[in-house]
Formats: structure tokens, C-alpha cells, sequence
């Protein structure tokens, strides 16, 4: 079950680098504001605000990323606590998403289902 949670940790992670892209380098663009639900005009005023945002996802999933390897590689203390800080983080954010806007279930959803679903697979393989 361990290997388990460590795979959903990469896919969090891989999801978590997918949002850094869009939100860093694809904000302004077509396929940015299309994702977002923005216009030109409000991508171009919130560019910086989505840039910084953006590296907060990055940074979650190195998080995730080297807790999932290291936990692989059978290191039994710093993989798992690694897990839990990127995915639990990645919960947290999806869980304010969630409350903030009901309009955003299905992106708030993604956000938090891979990793929510690795911490379940974590407590489970620690019992």
C-alpha cells in the first residue's frame, strides 16, 4: 500500500506541475484563459498574482515528488513525512478552493483527489 500512495503522490505531483505550468507560463495565453474562464483584460491584470501562485504548486510537488521517491526507495521516515506535507498541503488548497467558490468543485476536486486518496493509502500502509 505504500507503493500505492507513492504512486498517487507522483500523479499529485504531475498534476501539481500541470497547474505551475498553466498558472506561471500559460496564464495569458489562449489555452491559460480558456482553463481559467479569463479574458485577455484580466489575465493580463492578475499575470503576476497567477506567476507567483503558480511556483506554491510547483513547490508542492517537488514535495510530493521527493517524498514519493524517497518512500520508494524505502526510506521509511522522511518519504512518508515528505508525503504527507506535499499531498496534505495539496488537500488544504483544494479544500479552500472548494469552500471559497462552489463554481470551482470539479478543478478543486482534481486538486486534492490524487493526493487525498495517497494520504488514505499512507495511513493505511502505516497501520
Amino acid at each position: 500500500m505504500g507503493q500505492f500512495a507513492a504512486v498517487l503522490a507522483l500523479v499529485a505531483a504531475a498534476i501539481h506541475v500541470y497547474i505551475f505550468v498553466l498558472e506561471s507560463l500559460w496564464w495569458t495565453s489562449p489555452r491559460g484563459r480558456a482553463v481559467f474562464g479569463t479574458t485577455e483584460t484580466e489575465a493580463a491584470a492578475t499575470r503576476e498574482l497567477a506567476f507567483n501562485q503558480g511556483f506554491y504548486n510547483l513547490f508542492l510537488a517537488v514535495i510530493a515528488a521527493v517524498g514519493a521517491v524517497t518512500l520508494l526507495a524505502g526510506a521509511t521516515t522522511i518519504g512518508p513525512t515528505l508525503v504527507v506535507a506535499g499531498c496534505g498541503s495539496m488537500v488544504a488548497a483544494g479544500l479552500v478552493l472548494l469552500i471559497s467558490d462552489r463554481t470551482k468543485t470539479r478543478p478543486a476536486l482534481v486538486q486534492l483527489g490524487a493526493p487525498l486518496i495517497a494520504l488514505v493509502a499512507l495511513a493505511i500502509s502505516a497501520a
